[in-house]
């Protein structure tokens, strides 16, 4: 199983935001997190297919699309082309669940399904076998700054359970509230996709993506 770290912009200082990039790829962040808000599935609204599309070419790292917005599955083509590489979608926002997976795979991206505090481990199940991530949400979506949600761990724990009772390869994916002092609990837990804002570009991003790195590769 690779650890990886996918720092996520919606952090960063978009005057350097290129520099800032560099900074966490040179480190050995593999991925970058794209957080999209529709204004109504969540009700912050943040960015959308052109910026993805203007940094596409700044960095070698997998794009990672975060979809937080009512029905993603009318956008999700519109992120192909704008350089995706992994695209995810809300459970909660989704009419059919199944449709938006099969969409995004049917444009050969790798998929991700997400589930917010509120909803429960077991809703997942029905998808394990059609999805590339599960992406639990640490915090409530479309705000940053929130506070580690601890029973976030139990759900990591049972769909990391789930998904080596079915001997499958899915990656976890935690999103909100993580730093450096409670990353180790989240990757015992079963996650080995951590999404980090603040903790990564508040201050040196690349001796923050630097030290996130050390601890992940402890696990590999």
């Amino acid at each position: 199983m690779n650890y990886i770290l996918a720092p996520s912009i919606l952090a960063a200082d978009f005057k350097s935001l290129g520099q800032e990039m560099k900074k966490t790829w040179e480190q050995g962040a593999a991925y970058l997190h794209f957080d999209v808000m529709d204004g109504m599935f969540v009700p912050s609204i943040s960015f959308g297919m052109p910026v993805l599309a203007s940094i596409k070419g700044a960095t070698e790292q997998v794009m990672d699309v975060h979809l937080m917005v009512h029905e993603p599955i009318r956008y999700i083509e519109a992120f192909k082309k704008a350089g995706a590489d992994l695209v995810t979608v809300h459970l909660e926002a989704c009419e059919d669940v199944q449709a938006a997976i099969d969409k995004i795979r049917t444009l050969g991206l790798k998929a991700g399904l997400s589930i917010c505090p509120e909803t429960s481990s077991e809703s997942v199940k029905p998808f394990l076998n059609d999805v590339d991530m599960i992406l639990v949400m640490s915090v409530h979506p479309g705000f940053g700054g929130q506070k580690f949600i601890p029973e976030s761990l139990d759900k990591i724990r049972r769909i990391r359970e789930m998904i080596r009772e079915r001997d499958l390869c899915v990656d976890i994916e935690v999103d909100g509230g993580i730093y450096l002092s409670n990353v180790r609990e989240v990757l015992n837990a079963g996650a080995n996709v951590i999404v980090a804002g603040s903790a990564v570009f508040g201050g040196d991003s690349g001796k923050n993506t630097r030290d996130f790195m050390e601890i992940l590769r402890e696990y590999e």
